[in-house]
């Protein structure tokens, strides 16, 4: 069984909303497992505000789970056009893995969610890329023969699957958005199957 861990922090719902129809790609391709997580938030000296374990939602994740799972799709709404601090923290200490290859040749896909139609998501989609990159995993993205790219009057970009809000309050995902979020999960959990 392959296992694709999801990796997110969301603030207002619409990244773990997401996630969530990410999931569904990934459990539609036979012998693939997600398994979902989130990151606490942190303060301004880098430290974790939360308790060890969430009052509800998924688990918070741990290194280990990167290096358990096949492959990575990671997410964050976009702050100013990077990842959230939260993400960044948690990949930051990822260094001991990156030191011994323990994500190399691994798939990996991103996404991301923000309140404006130009809120800077490919950025942050990219920011989330690089360390990826950095650790040697392959890149999944959404080509355009994905028919939800070229319609979607929200989110999606080739970079990976997003959302545009225009309301933080009320996150709704709209069809186009829904489908390159499956689509997303469907392709990393096809090639980790594939190299598997």
């Amino acid at each position: 069984m392959s296992e694709i861990l999801l990796v997110y922090y969301s603030r207002t719902g619409a990244t773990a909303a997401l996630a969530r129809y990410i999931c569904r790609g990934v459990e539609s391709v036979d012998g693939c497992n997600a398994r979902l997580r989130t990151v606490p938030p942190v303060s301004a000296t880098c430290e974790a505000t939360d308790p060890e374990i969430p009052d509800n939602g998924p688990a918070y994740a741990s290194v280990s789970d990167l290096i358990e799972c096949t492959g990575i799709i990671i997410g964050s709404p976009t702050r100013f056009g990077n990842m959230s601090a939260a993400l960044k923290h948690f990949l930051d200490q990822t260094g001991s893995i990156w030191l011994n290859g323990g994500l190399a040749g691994k798939p990996a896909g991103v996404f991301t969610s923000s309140s404006s139609q130009h809120g800077g998501q490919e950025s942050t989609l990219i920011s989330m890329m690089l360390p990826l990159l950095h650790h040697g995993m392959f890149i999944v993205g959404l080509p355009y023969t994905e028919n939800a790219l070229v319609d979607t009057r929200g989110g999606g970009t080739p970079y990976g699957a997003s959302h545009v809000s225009h309301d933080a309050a009320k996150p709704v995902l709209i069809q186009e958005e829904k489908n390159l979020c499956e689509a997303l999960g469907r392709r990393v959990a096809d090639l980790t199957k594939r190299l598997a």
